[in-house]
């Protein structure tokens, strides 16, 4: 007889639900030669597959929406070349006067602040007493640049906490620019 995964884990889900003494009337029949090399009993198995699925779904997601504002706003960017083997947590899209306009859900997560609360602010907003003032200008000189950068500031979470945090920063064209896109990530 043949086993597959999905099979398994439907058995691993009924295993879970049984109390004690069912189980250990139907443990003898688990044990068979079939069995005894993917000895399935935990769910870990499932979780580990869908939140891998899960996160992927998100970032082509927030891809997606970057693709609707590029749209709207036509600029000539190559959005799939931006996001193309970048690891990143949070998306903070600004126009040209560095104002969000819009973040996706990884930046609450990373920094505890809502969407609404981070719109229509600069991402300084983040910063505090750790952030060096060296990064801060060698920030603004590469915007001013209108090239991609990346660079690690020190922000701060909303409970205050400082974490390292690495940008990537994309100037998004038009004729002029007009938005920018920063990849973001703990270090």
């Amino acid at each position: 007889m043949k086993y597959n995964l999905s099979n398994m884990m439907c058995l691993d889900f009924f295993l879970s639900a049984q109390n004690k003494e069912d189980y250990k009337a139907i443990e003898p029949l688990l044990i068979t030669p079939e069995f005894a090399n993917f000895p399935l009993k935990s769910f870990d198995i499932f979780v580990d597959s869908f939140t891998s699925k899960m996160k992927t779904l998100d970032r082509e997601n927030d891809i997606n929406i970057i693709k609707e504002f590029a749209a709207k706003y036509k600029w000539t960017s190559n959005i799939d070349i931006i996001f193309k083997d970048i690891d990143f947590e949070a998306i903070v899209l600004t126009n040209d006067k560095q104002e969000i306009i819009w973040v996706n859900e990884g930046f609450k997560e990373m920094t505890g602040f809502t969407k609404k609360f981070a719109q229509q602010k600069t991402p300084s907003f983040l910063q505090g007493k750790d952030t060096c003032n060296v990064t801060k200008e060698r920030i603004r000189e590469n915007i001013k640049l209108n090239k991609p950068f990346t660079d690690i500031v020190i922000n701060y979470k909303k409970d205050k906490t400082p974490y390292r945090c690495e940008i990537k920063v994309f100037p998004l064209f038009t004729k002029n620019i007009t938005h920018y896109i920063a990849l973001e990530k703990a270090v």
